[in-house]
């Protein structure tokens, strides 16, 4: 289980990263659709990779 929090918490990191290179390439306006679901798809794996450490830590605990 140990190895699997490592895995998370390093791709969690990787994520964080892509999102703000991707953010940096979005103009004032008119975003681009490909960049936007780009976006959306890293934000969105981001989001489950966190939630299953989270759990993966509370079940550590016990």
């Amino acid at each position: 289980m140990e190895k699997r929090i490592q895995s998370l918490e390093t791709r969690l990191k990787q994520l964080e990263e892509q999102i703000k290179e991707v953010q940096k390439q979005l103009p004032a306006h008119s975003v681009k659709p490909p960049i936007m679901m780009e976006l959306i798809a890293l934000e969105d794996e981001h989001e489950d990779l966190f939630k299953e450490l989270e759990q993966l830590k509370r079940a550590a605990k016990k």
